[in-house]
C-alpha cells in the first residue's frame, strides 16, 4: 500500500502522524512512505531520519495526498486538506466528528473512508488509541491549570501545593477515565486538596484503591458538581462518551458561584467540551475569561509536547496501520473488531451511531460497508 504522511497544518500542531521508526515497519513490510518535507521537525525528527529509514518526502502537502492510498496523520483534515481527500482514500487519524459538523459533512462529500482512532475499542471498552493522547493531556491539564492559577496569568494567585501554614489548591476533576485519573495524580502529587467526581460506583471504588489519600472520591451529579465548584480553585473536565458529544456539567450559571481568578480547563474541548461556555482555543491564544473565570480550551493539548506525544501515538497506532496496509481497510476491519468500531463514514455513509445521532444524519450499518 501507498502511505501517506502530511504535514499537520492545524495551529500550533507540530506531532506528525508516523515516526521514522514507524516508516521503517511499514517500509520493512513492503509498503511505499511519502512524508511531506518538515513534517517531521516539530517532533524533533529530521528528513534524513525518515529518509534513513526508506521513507520518500514530498515537497508538498498536495504531492502526499495525490499519491497516497492511506493517510496516516494525527489531526483531523481542516478546510484547507478537504479537497484534497480522494474518494475511497483511506484516513486513518483522530477525527472528533460529533464536535464539527462541516467536518463531518465534508467526509461524507468525499467518499473517503475515515477510520478514527477516538473510536478504535476494545473488548474491555477501553480506546487503545486514545489513552496515549488522554494520558499526556490528563496531565497536561494539571500542569497548565497551575500556571494559569498564577496571578500574572489571570488565576488567583494560588500555589498549587500551598507551604506550611497556607493550605493547597483545591482542585475538582469531573471524570475518572484516563484523562482526569492522569490529572488527579499530577495535582496530588504537586500536593493539592484534590476531588475527582464520576458517574460509574465500581470505577470510583478503583480509583480509591490507585489514587494517593490527599484524592476525594466523590460521585457526579449536579448537587454535587454545584456545590463543589464553589471551593474549587482549578477545575478540570475530563468526561468522554466514545464518538459523541461530551455531556455540559458545568452550566453558565454556576461560574457567578465561583471565586473571581478560578481556572476551568476543558480537556473535553475535542468532543464539543464539558463546560457550557467553553470554545475552542489554542496555543497561541489559549484562554479566555467569562464571568471573571478563566477558561483554556486548547484543542490539541498534546501538540505542545511533541516529541513526547509523537512517540507515545505512534506506539500506539502502529500495529493498527500495519494491519490496515497489510490487509486493505476492509479486510482488516472483517478480521478485527477492533479497527470496525474505528469506521465513522465510509464512501458517504454515517457508520458510527454516535455521530449521526450528534446531527441528526441517516445511519447506516457498518456491516453493510465491509459486505
Amino acid at each position: 500500500m501507498i502511505i501517506g504522511v502530511p504535514k499537520e497544518i492545524k495551529n500550533n500542531e507540530n506531532r506528525v502522524g508516523l515516526t521514522p521508526a514507524g516508516a521503517m515497519a511499514m517500509v520493512s513490510a513492503g509498503h511505499q512512505v511519502y512524508v511531506q518535507a518538515t513534517a517531521g521537525n516539530g517532533s524533533g525528527f529530521t528528513d534524513k531520519e525518515y529518509t534513513d529509514a526508506g521513507a520518500t518526502m514530498l515537497a508538498t502537502i498536495e504531492e502526499v495526498y495525490a499519491k497516497a492510498e492511506m493517510i496516516i496523520k494525527v489531526k483531523e483534515p481542516i478546510e484547507k486538506e478537504y479537497p484534497l481527500i480522494k474518494e475511497g482514500q483511506l484516513v486513518f487519524t483522530y477525527f472528533h466528528f460529533a464536535s464539527y459538523e462541516p467536518l463531518t459533512h465534508a467526509m461524507i462529500k468525499s467518499n473517503a473512508v475515515c477510520l478514527a482512532y477516538e473510536t478504535v475499542e476494545k473488548t474491555d471498552r477501553s480506546l487503545p488509541l486514545l489513552i496515549p493522547m488522554s494520558e499526556v493531556a490528563g496531565r497536561m491539564s494539571t500542569q497548565e491549570g497551575a500556571k494559569y492559577l498564577e496571578k500574572p496569568m489571570g488565576g488567583r494567585g494560588v500555589l498549587m501545593g500551598g507551604v506550611p501554614g497556607v493550605r493547597p489548591a483545591n482542585v475538582l476533576v469531573l471524570g475518572g477515565g484516563i484523562v482526569g485519573t492522569q490529572a488527579a495524580k499530577m495535582a496530588a502529587g504537586l500536593g493539592a486538596d484534590v476531588t475527582i467526581m464520576d458517574i460509574s460506583l465500581p470505577r470510583l471504588r478503583e480509583l480509591d484503591d490507585i489514587l494517593p489519600a490527599n484524592v476525594k472520591k466523590v460521585y457526579s451529579n449536579e448537587h454535587n458538581i454545584r456545590e463543589a465548584v464553589k471551593f474549587a480553585d482549578l477545575i478540570i473536565g475530563a468526561v468522554l462518551i466514545p464518538g459523541a458529544k461530551a455531556p455540559s456539567l458545568v452550566r453558565r450559571d454556576m461560574l457567578k458561584t465561583m471565586r473571581p481568578g478560578t481556572v476551568m480547563v476543558d480537556v473535553a474541548i475535542d468532543q464539543g467540551g464539558c463546560f457550557e461556555t467553553s470554545k475552542a482555543t489554542t496555543h497561541e491564544n489559549p484562554v479566555f475569561v467569562v464571568d471573571d473565570v478563566l477558561h483554556y480550551c486548547v484543542a490539541n493539548m498534546p501538540g505542545a509536547v511533541p516529541y513526547t506525544s509523537t512517540l507515545a501515538l505512534t506506539n500506539a497506532t502502529l500495529p493498527y496501520a500495519l494491519q490496515l496496509a497489510n490487509k486493505g481497510w476492509k479486510q482488516a476491519c472483517k478480521d478485527n473488531h477492533e479497527l470496525t468500531l474505528g469506521l465513522n463514514v465510509v464512501h458517504g455513509k454515517v457508520v458510527y451511531k454516535g455521530v449521526s445521532e450528534a446531527f441528526n444524519l441517516p445511519y447506516t450499518n457498518v456491516n453493510e460497508v465491509l459486505n
